[in-house]
């Protein structure tokens, strides 16, 4: 179970509008975090999705949570069960949706492989699912190990979860994310990489999570974008996978759409047995491929004495014929094309074949452009933009199988792509791939838009823009968080050593002064991120806090705890959080192993107060061994009473207004002389007890053993 943090939305008691009580966090997301609860009207254990409060405003998240309570149509025991998005007083939205215990693939993934009959029923379950989804449009576009779990460990209760950034299909419908590839790069279909998306991608990932799953460990797909585009267009290394499982996956996992399962129906086609008999299909259409190919065809004419072929072997002396023949035929039928394979009119160039054009800017290094162009003008324009970049130009003019709008169509590409922090555009005739990183997120999104209907004019393949950077380094990342530090220094956890990849997430930790600031710091951290994830799990405190947490001694915390009671029935609220007009009740509780010293507690209050529970002028004795008496063993010390046991001055209670809500913080000192000369008064200003604090530490008259806080929220119901 994951451990609760003061910075999380929600904590273990937590009411959630009169009916959810919060039982634990079960995981945190870059965008949300999620809970499990109990209905206190009905019992039932629910799984609440909540949105980080710094999105819970902006539009394009809520969208994100609507459109996957709008899954709830879809009923399927493989398919998690949503209910409704609700909104709390203060803000937060959250979905609930059935809680599913068991674990997740991704869990059993760390465990190693698993056994092939259990993959293949998870197969099954999975295709079963997803077939009542397809049916109404609806693509997950998401599926991993991480959002299928086992219900009860049972590979036939397998149940899919996480439709945020599901996809209705219908004509004219938009994804909840704009055009943004939003599945993970493992697992993603290569077409996703391009922002196509239908059921046959659900397919591939349900595929390439079957391999991981049998062989232990997470697909290693490349470390930038450009190898992980390169290695989505091969074939996954199905080697060593027994059958029947390698020929389904080898169908679900083919990097051309067209050629892969085309849905799930024909994936649970497999499963019944039809491997074998789809084996036997390939083979007939492979039989009589090889029977077309004797076909003599018509007798050619003669081609212009420039476009000769060129000599063939023996061996492919029949099929050469039959390319030779079509070629003749594409060359009488192509009109003015004609001009750039250099057949009517012009210049009298090389052949080139095949017909290459190398264009590229690494990270590091020239601009570069190499191969082929077939007139001078477009030799120029397409030096134009490498030259723009003081980069190398090697350009050889010739003629070739290429289209008669190819140079104009290759131009605009070019231009398109030169403002790109990163680019690589490989053609080979008419075929091209382009591929670019691009860090500033308006240029991607004008890129991006100019291959949003594909390449240009006669060009063939796919564009793959990319946001970066490829590398987050610390560099990049320290001077923002000093930015928006305003509560002591924040820190990034599990740093890499050169920073962060395309898949890791920039997860910040320390404390805030309020939720503006932390709202600021992950725009900030967007702004150069690029699609990384975000985690910002700071303990967001208010000013009073900040300017005491500077002054406090430098201490190890304890075993000394502190405990929080309801003042009308004195039962424990783990929580810490107290509503209008209830009385928090608060215990030190203080272990056996302390038995000497004293101890100082304050509240450092939200409205920029200090209130001193002890010691102050109504309560002196804060020594163990006077708290203590003839006990020995472990000692509640109670510092704020419920209002019915208030009988003298010496005993504190309070009551929660409206006038001041939000977060206090309750800190306890172990000292080995009383902490000041004097005691200080039962309430003061922020500034001076940090002052007195300040003086304290500069004196050195008593040595802090340890330091002990825990945080009181108080909020309207």
């Amino acid at each position: 179970m994951t451990e609760s943090l003061p910075g999380d939305t929600f904590q273990p008691g937590d009411l959630l509008n009169n009916t959810y009580r919060i039982e634990a966090i079960l995981g945190r997301g870059g965008t949300s975090e999620v809970y499990r609860a109990r209905s206190e009207i009905s019992g039932r254990l629910v799984a609440l999705k909540v949105l980080k409060a710094e999105l819970s405003a902006n539009d394009d998240y809520l969208v994100l949570l609507t459109r996957e309570e709008d899954i709830r149509d879809i009923r399927h025991d493989a398919i998690v069960r949503y209910s409704e998005n609700h909104r709390t007083p203060e803000g937060h939205v959250y979905l609930l949706m059935d809680y599913i215990e068991g674990p997740a693939l991704d869990n059993k993934l760390k465990q190693g492989p698993m056994p092939i009959d259990d993959l293949l029923t998870i197969c099954r379950r999975v295709c079963e699912g997803l077939q009542v989804a397809h049916a109404k449009n609806i693509v997950h576009r998401d599926l991993s190990p991480d959002n299928i779990i086992l219900r009860g460990g049972d590979p036939a209760q397998a149940v899919i979860i996480d439709f945020g950034i599901a996809k209705d299909t219908n004509p004219g419908a938009e994804t909840i994310v704009g055009n943004e590839f939003a599945g993970k790069y493992a697992y993603a279909a290569p077409e996703q990489l391009s922002g196509q998306t239908d059921a046959r991608s659900d397919i591939y990932s349900l595929g390439a999570l079957l391999l991981a799953n049998f062989r232990g460990k997470k697909p290693d797909v490349g470390g930038n974008p450009m190898e992980v585009v390169q290695n989505k267009s091969q074939p996954l290394d199905t080697s060593g996978v027994p059958e029947p499982l390698k020929a389904i996956i080898d169908k679900m996992t083919d990097p051309n759409p067209a050629t892969r399962a085309q849905s799930v129906d024909e994936v649970l086609n497999m499963l019944d047995g039809g491997v074998v008999m789809a084996a036997v299909d390939d083979l007939l259409d492979d039989a009589t491929v090889i029977a077309a190919t004797t076909v003599k065809p018509s007798a050619p004419a003669e081609s212009p004495k420039q476009s000769q072929p060129k000599p063939v072997s023996k061996e492919k002396k029949s099929s050469g014929g039959l390319i030779a023949a079509l070629a003749v035929l594409v060359i009488a039928g192509a009109g003015a094309g004609a001009y750039f394979g250099g057949f009517i009119g012009g210049p009298k160039l090389p052949v080139a074949d095949p017909y290459l054009l190398l264009a590229e800017r690494p990270v590091s290094g020239s601009a570069s452009v190499s191969g082929n162009a077939p007139t001078e003008e477009i030799e120029a324009a397409i030096s134009a933009p490498i030259e723009a970049l003081q980069g190398d130009i090697n350009l050889t003019l010739a003629t070739g199988e290429i289209a008669e709008t190819w140079g104009q169509d290759v131009v605009t590409v070019l231009n398109a792509i030169a403002p790109a922090d990163e680019w690589k555009v490989v053609v080979e005739g008419n075929a091209a791939n382009v591929q670019a990183v691009v860090n500033d997120r308006d240029l991607h999104a004008s890129i991006k838009g100019t291959f949003a209907g594909g390449l240009p004019g006669a060009l063939q393949g796919t564009a793959n823009i990319i946001l970066g950077p490829l590398l987050v380094t610390p560099q990049m990342v320290s001077p923002v968080l000093a930015q928006h530090a305003d509560c002591g220094p924040l820190s990034l956890p599990g740093l890499p050593s050169v920073g962060y990849g395309l898949d890791d997430t920039i997860t910040v930790t320390g404390r805030l002064a309020d939720t503006v600031t932390r709202t600021a710091l992950f725009d900030s951290l967007r702004a150069i991120a690029g699609d990384r994830s975000i985690k910002i799990d700071t303990e967001i405190l208010n000013p009073t806090l900040c300017l005491i947490e500077s002054f406090l001694p430098n201490a190890p915390d304890s075993a000394i705890d502190i405990e929080f009671r309801f003042g009308d029935t004195l039962d424990p609220n783990a929580s810490g959080r107290f509503f209008v007009g209830e009385n928090p009740v608060i215990d030190v509780m203080v272990p056996p192993s302390v038995q000497d010293g004293f101890l100082s507690v304050s509240v450092l209050d939200v409205s920029g107060n200090v209130f001193h529970l002890l010691p102050n002028l109504n309560r002196t004795d804060n020594s163990v061994a006077g708290l203590r008496g003839d006990n020995t063993g472990p000692l509640p010390v109670r510092v704020a009473y419920a209002i019915s046991e208030v009988d003298s001055a010496a005993k504190l209670a309070f009551r929660v207004d409206d006038s001041t809500l939000g977060k206090s913080k309750i800190i306890v000192l172990h000292s080995d002389k009383p902490l000041f000369d004097g005691l200080r008064p039962t309430t003061e200003s922020a500034s001076g007890y940090a002052e007195a604090l300040r003086e304290e530490n500069a004196n050195g008259n008593s040595t802090i053993l340890s330091l002990d806080s825990k945080i009181l929220v108080t909020a309207k119901p």
